[in-house]
């Protein structure tokens, strides 16, 4: 699919957000999603009015940077409370193929829509949409399932519920990436759900838990091959991770200008050297979330769909 011998760009400055109807707590992912908490005290109303307006200030604060984010509406019926997670059943890739991505939720499912992709078609080139659904319900959950290494064409992956390895080994070849896949494992021995909660790499800089994986040719392979590729490893406690630390994302603004993006949480539970290994690379760029983050079980690079198809 990819001319193996094009350089493909790590970061982009274009990013599709999905404004949230009714954010809420799903009770179709919470089994496999340890993230996921209720807010007792709040009424789901005021749960939907306080993630518009953590997602409108997030938005805000890209914009002002001068990256480019296109926002669309959620529908209000049916009712989605994980619609603000785009990056899930949507990828946009630099040749211009789409990706389309079965989820686990029933629910989930119905965030996908053909009509936001006939919508950015009028800004970006798409050549074609592939639908990964199969017929055996593979369940791969895009950029959640994989962090995505574009520029040395990697595909990390930790394997779970949510992330069939039949599925990613036809995905990583249709797009002739290799793929380093792992298990890994949360402080309680559980599973965890998806790749984007333990690590983020960017362009010469890699964040990871490596701590959740427990088997030690696994780590050393994750670890090896982060370094043969030229990252910065900045690596994360347990603690960290489940504050979202892992849950970043590196993008650039139109002057080419890198950023790190990550939630209000995930920043306060960096320590100083750790700040000083990611500002070697990017800005940091941090937003309140943390009704999304609580009932939603996702922080802000759940929130961005990255749009590498070439502008029109």
């Amino acid at each position: 699919m990819f001319v193996k011998m094009h350089k493909l760009r790590q970061t982009t400055d274009s990013l599709l957000m999905i404004r949230p109807a009714r954010c809420g707590f799903n009770e179709q992912t919470a089994a496999s999603n340890a993230f996921q908490r209720r807010i007792g005290e709040l009424s789901d109303a005021e749960i939907w009015a306080k993630a518009r307006e953590e997602f409108d200030r997030l938005v805000e604060l890209l914009r002002a940077n001068e990256i480019n984010v296109i926002v669309i509406e959620d529908t209000p019926e049916p009712v989605k409370p994980d619609a603000v997670f785009p990056n899930n059943w949507i990828s946009f890739h630099h040749d211009g193929t789409v990706f389309l991505y079965p989820m686990m939720s029933p629910i989930r499912n119905t965030e996908r829509r053909a009509d936001i992709v006939e919508n950015l078609k009028q800004h970006f080139q798409i050549r074609e949409t592939i639908d990964l659904r199969t017929d055996e319900n593979q369940i791969l959950e895009g950029t959640g399932s994989m962090v995505l290494d574009h520029a040395n064409r990697i595909v990390y992956a930790c394997l779970s519920p949510r992330t069939n390895k039949d599925l990613l080994e036809k995905f990583a070849a249709m797009i002739n990436y290799s793929l380093v896949s792992f298990v890994c494992l949360d402080a309680n021995g559980a599973e965890i759900y998806h790749t984007n909660v333990i690590m983020c790499v960017g362009e010469k800089l890699a964040v990871v838990c490596l701590d959740t994986i427990k088997n030690s040719a696994e780590r050393n392979l994750v670890e090896e091959s982060l370094r043969e590729t030229n990252h910065e490893i900045v690596e994360i406690s347990f603690e960290q991770m489940n504050d979202f630390a892992g849950n970043m994302l590196e993008v650039r603004n139109r002057q080419g200008k890198s950023f790190l993006l990550m939630s209000e949480a995930a920043h306060k539970s960096l320590n100083e050297s750790q700040i000083e290994q990611i500002e070697k690379h990017a800005e940091i760029l941090s937003s309140d979330i943390e009704t999304i983050e609580a009932v939603g079980g996702g922080s802000v690079r759940c929130m961005l769909a990255e749009i590498f198809c070439e502008k029109s």
